[in-house]
């Protein structure tokens, strides 16, 4: 009985690797570069792609269970829904699947409408799935920490509906704890959707002052200029990303990403211990070099 995983190489992929082998999974990972699998004793590494199907059906082969986590690509949709279709195909009835939180309301974002699209075609093909929808990850802010410290600004344009950011740890272990729920099953399991959801509901003025905080000088938050930001992100990723970006951006002013009523609790109890805080990653890369 094996848990395939894919994005593996990637932050949170890895991460859900990890889990599972501390539990006493038998881990596979499709890695796209070999050279890459850089994965704990005992993990097999099965190369692919998720656009080639003869090798999904080969890395598919004696699989019970699927981790399915798409990059944000042109065509990351299409990945997604071959790759469930060939899983179907395969046999294999326990998944979990990492969508994205608000994707039914951000309909003009593209990776949010891909996966809100596969979401759909989970529910309609009858797949036995676990559907995660993850907030905006805590990581993300991992970039910024130049900005705050050199101009006293916190420079995402997040406004004041608020964000329930989450830590990619806490992700990729409520990721491992379904995977092997619904391995350990006696059968596949209904359908089921968990929305991951971080401790505290942010908005930038309260992320400017946790920041002012922990660096113990004032970081102000400058203001929603989703074009300016458009316009930064361009230097160093493709410009459709960054529109996609940009569009996410947007949402966030006008929906935020706001827990729904009981989302903390559930998570707090699967987990057995508090949600990882905004609090605690500021001051942690704040003191790293």
């Amino acid at each position: 009985m094996t848990i395939l995983v894919t994005g593996s190489t990637g932050t949170v992929g890895r991460q859900v690797v990890e889990q599972l082998v501390k539990r006493g999974a038998d881990v596979r990972a499709l890695v796209r570069d070999p050279s890459k699998a850089n994965f704990p004793a005992g993990v097999g590494v099965v190369q692919g792609d998720l656009l080639d199907v003869d090798s999904l059906r080969s890395a598919f082969s004696d699989v019970s269970t699927l981790f399915l986590l798409n990059a944000v690509v042109p065509d990351e949709y299409t990945q997604a829904l071959i790759a469930l279709n060939l899983a179907r195909e395969a046999g294999i009835e326990r998944i979990v699947y990492l969508s994205v939180f608000n994707g039914e309301l951000f309909v003009n974002v593209p990776h949010f409408a891909g996966k809100f699209g596969v979401e759909r075609m989970i529910e309609q093909m009858g797949l036995n799935a676990t559907i995660l929808r993850p907030a905006y990850f805590i990581s993300n802010d991992l970039t910024i920490k130049d900005v705050a410290t050199g101009y006293g600004v916190y420079p995402m344009p997040i406004g004041s509906r608020g964000l329930a950011m989450v830590d990619t740890r806490d992700l990729a272990e409520v990721a491992a704890i379904e995977l092997i729920r619904r391995e350990q099953a006696a059968a596949p399991l209904p359908l089921d959707r968990i929305n991951i959801v971080g401790p505290d509901t942010l908005t930038g003025a309260d992320v400017a002052a946790i920041w002012t905080e922990v660096l113990g000088r004032p970081i102000v938050y400058p203001g929603d200029d989703t074009a300016g930001f458009e316009k930064n992100l361009r230097q160093f990723m493709p410009s459709w990303m960054a529109f996609d970006m940009r569009l996410m951006y947007e949402r966030f002013l006008t929906e935020g990403m706001v827990p729904e009523a009981g989302d903390i609790e559930r998570l707090t109890a699967l987990l057995g211990r508090p949600l990882r805080c905004y609090r605690d990653f500021a001051s942690e890369i704040a003191t790293s070099a």
